[in-house]
C-alpha cells in the first residue's frame, strides 16, 4: 500500500512541476485536444494537488496511524479531496476571476478625456487618442459642437455614434 501512496505523491508531483514548466508549450502543441474534459473542477492543477494529496496523506496515515488499509484510503480520499477544494476555492478560482482585458466597451468612452491626433473639421472627421486603463486607444471623430478642432487639442467623448466614431468637445480648461 505504501508504493501506491508514494506513487501517487511522486507522480502527482512531477506532473505539477513539468506542467508548470512545459505547460504552455504542451498546450499549444495539443492545441485543445482534450477541451471535452474542461470541467471547472478537473483542472490539471486540481487533479495534480488531489493526487499527491492523496499520496501524501496516505504516506502519513499509513506511517503514524494504527487504522487498517481500508481506513488510510478512505481517510486517505478524504484529506485529498478537502485540500483539492480548497486548492479550487482559494487559488484557481479567484485567478480566473482576476484575468484583465485590454478590451473596452463603446460605452465606456462617453465622459473620457482624449487628445486630437489628427485635426477635426468643423464637418468632417479627424482622430482622437483616448487613453484607458489597457492603455491608448485611437477612434474616427467628429465635433459635437460643429467646431474645428486643432490636433494636440485635449477633448472629452460625448457620445458614440452607430458608425462607431466618437463626438467629442474640447474640454476647458486643458487637465493635461
Amino acid at each position: 500500500m505504501e508504493a501506491l501512496f508514494w506513487g501517487c505523491f511522486v507522480g502527482g508531483a512531477l506532473f505539477a512541476v513539468i506542467s508548470a514548466l512545459l505547460g504552455d508549450l504542451l498546450g499549444s502543441w495539443l492545441d485543445g485536444v482534450f477541451d471535452f474534459l474542461s470541467v471547472d473542477f478537473l483542472k490539471p492543477i486540481i487533479t495534480a494537488s488531489a493526487i499527491t494529496s492523496f499520496g501524501g496523506a496516505g504516506i502519513l496515515l499509513d506511517r503514524y496511524t494504527g487504522l487498517g488499509s481500508a481506513g488510510v484510503v478512505i481517510l486517505a480520499i478524504v484529506a485529498a479531496v478537502l485540500l483539492s477544494a480548497v486548492v479550487y476555492f482559494a487559488y484557481v478560482r479567484p485567478m480566473e476571476n482576476s484575468e484583465n482585458s485590454t478590451g473596452f466597451s463603446e460605452s465606456e468612452l462617453p465622459g473620457k478625456v482624449g487628445e486630437v491626433t489628427v485635426p477635426i473639421p468643423a464637418q468632417g472627421y479627424g482622430e482622437v487618442m483616448v487613453k484607458l486603463v489597457g492603455g491608448n486607444t485611437l477612434h474616427i471623430a467628429s465635433s459635437w459642437d460643429r467646431k474645428e478642432i486643432s490636433a494636440g487639442t485635449v477633448v472629452v467623448v460625448i457620445e458614440t455614434t452607430k458608425e462607431g466614431t466618437v463626438q467629442v468637445s474640447e474640454l476647458y480648461p486643458h487637465p493635461m
